[in-house]
């Protein structure tokens, strides 16, 4: 971000310079989702960057009851940046929160479980630095609807790159000529303009992200009709990442609207095509030196093989921060391109866990873990990779036999043999339940975090979907 390494007095001089009127205070809820408000200028002092600022906190999703709900704010000057939406002259900055007699960081800020994990694998000795580098993809649509109450549930989505719009009268729907260039199913990966018709606005989204002071390494089309696509950061810092991940968002969804479009980040809101994933690099520095190269498989250290072990092993409950939605395991689903097999490999995609070959160089060594997904909360998700990881190198659990084989001509018996992923997200609340002692450790994940992230997740989400009849329902079973 721009603030990086800014100081109070330099904040304050930053918002003189850019003549800046308001100052816009962000954190994130339990669930994953940035929230704000907004004071005047002149109420930014010195002594709110340690004073902090107070705000009612019951109202936010997962947090603490009512009568224990006076919080505090406390802005973090290094993640400072010029807000490129606003009308009136908007410095942001993400905050941690605090309890405001106490003054102990709040267990249940996403933020704080990262810096813990980060703080927790310096005590280890193992390393002083967990790069992050993940791959979010999301969908641009030009049009969205839907509802759901007692007696009806619906969905329409709809882009001007869709493959059902071939046959379209534009004219009719005073939309002008249809002009073709539709992108069929699974082949939206990399076609130049005019097939790709969200050129401009991506390369909009990037230099307003350069703009904001993130590292930018590529932008292009994704796999899927209808408007999907991926911006690449460059890896940094675990909680600097998962900072400039939710920035990334605000960035995309802002620009998309600039234009009347909307974006996504749903994994799968598309029925027959590819869905958003997520796939996240991770490797391990000590005193400036990669940790995670050596002479193994795939020019991996017994180090690197034992991380990739931890996650392995534990990936089930993992999954419950890394892919925490019910419409998460519609994108991991067995039998296609989706990374549910719980193996790794220097080739293979559908393994959970892939060593990139790129480069030779010892640097570019790390993992992909990749099975997450962009609707998870960074801070949270992040923060169990690490431990797993950790885990798995305390522990030099082996991650067993590569799997660089085809697995759509293995033999069904064998096949078999490869562990999976959970198949819903209540399978992966059970794993979490039953499977979290690793997050425990150095107070990161506390049993208050775990227990009210099943609890939310059951109540809110995966109960909530289960008691709904579904569309499809109706075309299965009405005339039964």
């Amino acid at each position: 971000m721009k603030g990086d390494k800014l100081t109070p007095k330099e904040v304050l001089a930053l918002c003189r310079e850019k003549d800046v009127k308001a100052v816009d205070l962000r954190f994130m809820d339990f669930p994953g989702l940035w929230q704000h408000f907004t004071i005047p200028v002149s109420k930014l002092t010195e002594d709110v960057f340690e004073d902090g600022l107070g705000f009612d906190g019951s109202s936010i999703r997962g947090w603490q009851a009512i009568n224990e709900s006076d919080m505090l704010v406390v802005p973090q000057p290094d993640t400072a940046f010029i807000d490129p939406f606003t009308t009136l002259p908007t410095i942001a900055m993400i905050c941690n929160i605090q309890d405001p007699i106490t003054r102990e960081d709040y267990s249940r800020d996403p933020r704080n479980v990262a810096r813990k994990a980060v703080n927790y694998l310096k005590s280890t000795g193992i390393a002083d630095t967990a790069y992050l580098g993940p791959e979010a993809e999301f969908f641009i649509f030009d049009d969205v609807r839907f509802e759901q109450n007692a007696h009806e549930g619906y969905y329409h989505i709809d882009s001007m790159e869709g493959q059902w719009n071939r046959g379209k009268d534009m004219r009719a729907a005073g939309e002008g000529n249809n002009l073709g260039y539709k992108l069929r199913f699974k082949e939206g990966y990399f076609p130049v303009p005019p097939a790709d018709q969200l050129m401009d606005i991506r390369n909009e989204m990037m230099q307003t992200m350069i703009d904001c002071g993130l590292d930018v390494e590529a932008q292009h089309h994704e796999v899927a009709t209808a408007g999907q696509s991926e911006i690449d950061l460059r890896f940094q810092p675990l909680v600097k990442m998962a900072d400039c991940l939710l920035l990334y968002k605000y960035i995309i969804k802002n620009v998309a609207r600039r234009h009347n479009k909307t974006v996504t980040f749903m994994p799968k809101p598309l029925f027959g095509d590819n869905g958003s994933g997520m796939h996240c690099h991770v490797s391990l520095w000590k005193e400036g030196e990669p940790l995670f190269a050596g002479g193994g498989y795939a020019g991996m250290s017994d180090m690197g093989l034992h991380a990739i072990g931890g996650l392995l092993k534990h990936a089930p409950a993992i999954l419950a921060f890394s892919n925490p939605t019910t419409n998460s395991y519609k994108r991991l689903v067995p039998g296609y391109e989706a990374p549910v097999n719980l193996a790794y490999s220097q080739r293979n995609r559908s393994a959970a866990c892939r060593i990139p070959m790129y480069s030779p160089s010892p640097k570019a060594k790390r993992v992909e873990f990749r099975c997450p997904d962009p609707s998870c909360n960074p801070y949270l998700a992040f923060s169990a990779i690490l431990m797993a990881v950790i885990d798995g190198i305390q522990n030099k659990i082996h991650p067993g036999e590569p799997l660089d084989k085809d697995i759509y001509d293995l033999p069904p018996e064998e096949l078999a043999a490869v562990p999976k992923t959970p198949g819903s997200l209540d399978e992966a609340l059970e794993a979490l339940r039953k499977d979290h002692e690793f997050l425990l450790r150095g107070d990161v994940f506390t049993p208050d975090v775990i227990d009210t992230w099943i609890w939310y997740k059951h109540l809110h989400e995966a109960d909530a979907v289960r008691l709904r009849p579904h569309p499809y329902e109706f075309c299965l079973y009405f005339d039964i």
